[in-house]
């Protein structure tokens, strides 16, 4: 089992300090909770948060609820927390696990870490239904830690980090993701002169805090930070870089890391595996009570999920109504059906995952190909009962071509 410590000077300074503060700042159009530790209050990140919004004309009420050296299953514990999540029907409330906590043993984190993230967001959800849980990805210690060999480099750190943050968060109903430790890696890699870290390699200097306000901004509003002249402590220079470094991960990425308006916490969407005039369809909507389905051939459905199999060739607007009392979102996917030779690939099985696609064959060899949406050949493979294939999904490619043998040729759309 792998140990949580805290650096001395840390220590003694979590005993001297208030960890539970409020920032206001402005009228109370969007209200944020932050629950979390030493990395959310060290040199204030809830303050710096809400005064950089405030630079940039929005409105925000802050709280925070914020202990050294807190778990999530310290803050379960905690009559406190329960205090300030029941407060007010928050907009967001941020949740944080201690540094180490989500990069030690999956097993680990299985028992010890995500019960209670998942358990902090259901109190969330029970307070206000239409709450938007926003877990805060926090970064890799500056050179690791020594304790485990996977995670004693920043880089491995920050990578067992990352796949937690992001299971956490699917795990609580696709919950948002403020991804602060991958911004932190892009600084890293591309500005290694500007020092993210404090003294004790672990904790954020003035810059470490100012990048994840300028990540929770971007996160929070969709909208680069850019251009603020809120930079208290650092250089206009390095603010500049630190804005857009938020602004270039995150804003390709928003659904990658679940990041819609805060008006909209029920979202719909939907995976999609199609054989031939056949679909199937997996929800994947987060917070959403009542499901629609429209397979655009006058036919419908009001399951969970769904398999449809369409009556002749042509092209369908496939479409998913996911509703609750916060808000109704639509998602849709346009299936074309060609039904030729498909009898041909009856033996190939494909499995989706956020992560991979998996495909195996009980007989006959095929040549695999993914594409882009916009025709791009990503990669080329050969498939067989011998050699099964996991195709990452790093890519989001959206089109399988099998071919035979003979030359015949199926598609395949994963959404």
């Amino acid at each position: 089992m792998k140990k949580i410590t805290c650096p001395l000077r840390w220590i003694l300074f979590l005993f001297c300090f208030p960890v539970v503060g409020s920032y206001v700042c402005a009228q109370d159009s969007v209200s944020v909770l932050f629950i979390g530790n030493s990395y959310t209050y060290v040199n204030d990140l809830p303050g710096t948060f809400g005064a950089l919004a405030a630079n940039l004309g929005k409105e925000l009420t802050i709280d925070s609820k914020t202990n050294g050296g807190y778990t999530f299953q310290n803050h379960t514990t905690d009559p406190l927390t329960y205090s300030k999540i029941h407060s007010k029907p928050w907009d967001v409330v941020v949740i944080q696990g201690q540094s180490q906590e989500p990069s030690f043993p999956d097993v680990q984190v299985n028992t010890q870490t995500l019960p209670y993230a998942m358990q902090l967001s259901d109190s969330i959800w029970a307070n206000n239904p239409c709450s938007n849980v926003m877990y805060y990805m926090t970064w890799g210690r500056q050179n690791g830690d020594s304790q485990w060999s996977e995670i004693n480099t920043f880089e491995k750190m920050n990578t067992r980090l990352y796949h937690a943050y992001m299971r956490m968060a699917d795990s609580s109903d696709r919950a948002m993701v403020s991804p602060v430790g991958r911004v932190w890696s892009y600084v890293r890699a591309n500005y290694p002169l500007i020092n993210l870290y404090n003294a004790d390699e672990s904790h954020p200097s003035l810059e470490g805090t100012y990048l994840a306000a300028c990540t929770f901004y971007t996160s929070l509003f969709r909208e680069s930070p850019s251009g603020s002249d809120y930079h208290p402590g650092i250089g206009a220079g390095e603010a500049w870089v630190l804005q857009n470094a938020a602004a270039a991960v995150i804003l390709d990425s928003l659904d990658h890391f679940h990041l819609h308006p805060v008006d909209e916490p029920t979202q719909a969407s939907f995976t999609l595996v199609q054989n031939g005039d056949t679909i199937q369809l997996t929800n994947t909507s987060s917070r959403a009570t009542t499901y629609t389905w429209d397979f655009g051939d006058g036919q419908s459905a009001i399951t969970e999920d769904a398999q449809h199999t369409f009556g002749g060739n042509g092209i369908y607007n496939v479409q998913l109504i996911a509703s609750s009392s916060c808000n109704t979102d639509t998602f849709s996917i346009q299936v074309t059906t060609l039904g030729v030779h498909d009898h041909l690939f009856d033996g190939i099985k494909v499995k989706t995952s956020d992560e991979f696609i998996e495909l195996t064959s009980s007989g006959g060899t095929f040549l695999i190909r993914t594409f882009s949406i916009d025709g791009k050949l990503l990669t080329e493979q050969s498939l067989s009962n011998k050699n099964p294939l996991m195709i990452s999904r790093i890519n989001q490619f959206q089109v399988l071509h099998l071919t035979d043998s003979g030359g015949f040729e199926k598609v395949i759309r994963i959404f």
